[in-house]
C-alpha cells in the first residue's frame, strides 16, 4: 500500500514511521517548507504532558497518557536528551482550590501521578512559586521535539521511503483505486492519503473533496524568556490552574533543557494562518476567518478572555503581571522577548473550540484535522491510530 502523508511536523512524520517502519507500507512524505517541523513543532515549549487536563476517556486523555510514556521511551532510544524532571500546577487563591480538586480526580481518573501538596511543602520543589495549595505532577517532562522529528525523518529515510520538502499541494483527486495529488514537485498517485497539515488541515481535507465538521483559526502564542541572570527563580514547570471554559493552559514557567526559562503563551487571533508577528497579514487568510461564522460565535462567548489575552499582548508589564501570579520575584524587566508559535484551534460552526483531537476519514482517506497539544507528546499514540485507519496490502 501507497500512503502519501500532507504534512512534516511532528504528527506527520510519526504516521510516516508508524506506516513505514511498523505496518511496512510504502510511503511518501510532503511538505512544503524546505525543512521539517517549521511550524507548530519547531516553535512549541517542549513540554511532554502527562495527560492531566483532559477528559477521562477522550482521546486526548488516552493518547497523552500512553504518548508521555512512548515518548520518553523513544527518545531514551534514540539518544535524544529528556529530562521528567515534573511539574507543579498551583492555586494562587483559595477560589481556584476546587478546580485544583477537580484536576487532581482528572488526575487519578487517567492513571497520572500526582500529589496535592500544600504551600509549604510546594516550596521545596518552587523556592520561589507563590500558591495556597498545588498539585505536583511527576510524569511531565522536557525534550527538543524537533530532535525527535529528526530522528523519526532518519528512520524513515532508512525505509526506503520517499521525503520531500518544498513541495506543495496543488490539488487533490480521488480515482476508483486511490488519490492522486498535483504538487509543485509533479503529479503522486497513492493508494491512500494521510493529511496531517496542521494550520492548512481544514483546506486539505477540502481540496480533497471533504467537508470538515469543524474550521481552523489560529491562534499567536506569544513567549518571552527570563534573563540569564533570573533563571534561577524556577527549577522546573510552575503552571497556572486552568480555565476549564478556554482551551489554553494560561501562561506559564518551563525549564528548557539548555537551562533557559520560556514563559507563555498568550493566546491572540493571528491574522495569516503562520502569522508569527503582529504584523504578519494574509488577506486570503483573515477573510477566510472573517466569513466563517463560528469566529463570531467563540468571540461572543470570549469577549472578557480575549481582550485580556489582547492586552497581554501589547503591554509586557501585564504578561509580567500574570507571572508574577506564580512567581512573585518576576518583574517586566527580567522577560526578553522569545520566538512566537501558533496554535491550529479547530471551531465548530456553533464556535464551539474542539477540544479533542478530531480524526474524520473519507474513502482513501484519513484528515487529522485538530490536534494542538498534547500532539507533540501524544504523536506516537495518534500514529498508531491513523495507521488503523489504512488497511493492510
Amino acid at each position: 500500500m501507497h500512503v502519501a502523508v500532507v504534512g512534516g511536523g511532528i504528527v506527520g512524520l510519526a504516521v510516516a514511521h508508524e506506516l513505514a517502519t511498523v505496518r511496512g507500507h510504502t510511503v511518501t512524505v510532503l511538505e512544503k517548507e524546505s525543512d521539517w517541523a517549521t511550524h507548530q513543532t519547531g516553535r512549541n515549549s517542549g513540554v511532554i504532558h502527562a495527560g492531566l487536563y483532559y477528559k477521562p476517556g477522550s482521546h486526548k486523555a488516552k493518547m497523552c497518557v500512553a504518548g508521555n510514556a512512548s515518548m520518553v521511551e523513544f527518545a531514551r532510544r534514540n539518544g535524544i536528551e529528556v529530562d521528567v524532571c515534573g511539574k507543579l500546577v498551583v492555586a494562587t487563591s483559595p477560589s481556584e482550590l476546587p478546580r485544583l480538586r477537580v484536576l487532581e480526580e482528572r488526575a487519578t481518573a487517567n492513571g497520572v501521578p500526582a500529589d496535592f501538596l500544600d504551600a509549604a511543602d510546594a516550596m521545596q520543589i518552587e523556592p520561589e512559586a507563590f500558591c495556597v495549595a498545588a498539585l505536583h505532577v511527576k510524569s511531565t517532562g522536557v525534550i527538543d521535539y524537533r530532535e525527535v522529528c529528526s530522528a523519526l525523518v532518519k528512520r524513515v529515510r532508512a525505509r526506503d521511503a520517499d521525503l520531500r520538502t518544498g513541495t506543495t499541494v496543488r490539488g487533490i483527486s480521488s480515482t476508483v483505486d486511490g488519490v492522486v495529488l498535483e504538487t509543485t514537485d509533479g503529479d503522486i498517485k497513492a493508494d491512500y492519503l494521510v493529511n496531517c497539515a496542521g494550520l492548512h488541515s481544514d483546506r486539505v481535507a477540502r481540496m480533497a473533496g471533504l467537508r470538515p465538521s469543524a474550521r481552523i483559526v489560529p491562534f499567536r502564542g506569544e513567549y518571552y524568556e527570563l534573563r540569564a541572570d533570573r533563571r534561577d527563580l524556577v527549577r522546573g514547570l510552575i503552571y497556572p490552574v486552568p480555565d476549564p471554559a478556554f482551551p489554553f493552559l494560561g501562561v506559564h514557567l518551563t525549564r528548557m533543557l539548555d537551562g533557559s526559562v520560556h514563559a507563555g503563551p498568550n493566546a491572540v487571533l493571528a491574522l495569516r494562518r503562520e502569522g508569527y508577528r503582529r504584523r504578519d497579514v494574509t488577506p486570503r487568510d483573515l477573510a477566510g476567518t472573517l466569513a466563517f461564522p463560528g469566529f463570531w460565535r467563540m468571540a461572543r462567548k470570549h469577549v472578557r478572555t480575549g481582550f485580556d489575552e489582547v492586552a497581554r499582548s501589547v503591554s509586557r508589564k501585564r504578561f509580567a503581571a500574570s507571572l508574577a501570579r506564580l512567581v512573585p520575584a518576576i518583574t517586566a524587566d527580567d522577560l526578553v522577548p522569545a520566538e512566537s508559535g501558533v496554535r491550529a484551534q479547530a471551531v465548530n460552526p456553533d464556535g464551539s473550540l474542539v477540544d479533542d483531537f478530531l480524526i474524520e476519514t473519507a474513502p482513501r482517506q484519513v484528515h487529522v484535522l485538530n490536534a494542538p497539544s498534547p500532539a507533540a507528546t501524544s504523536a506516537l499514540e495518534i500514529a498508531r491510530h491513523v495507521a488503523d485507519h489504512v488497511p493492510a496490502d
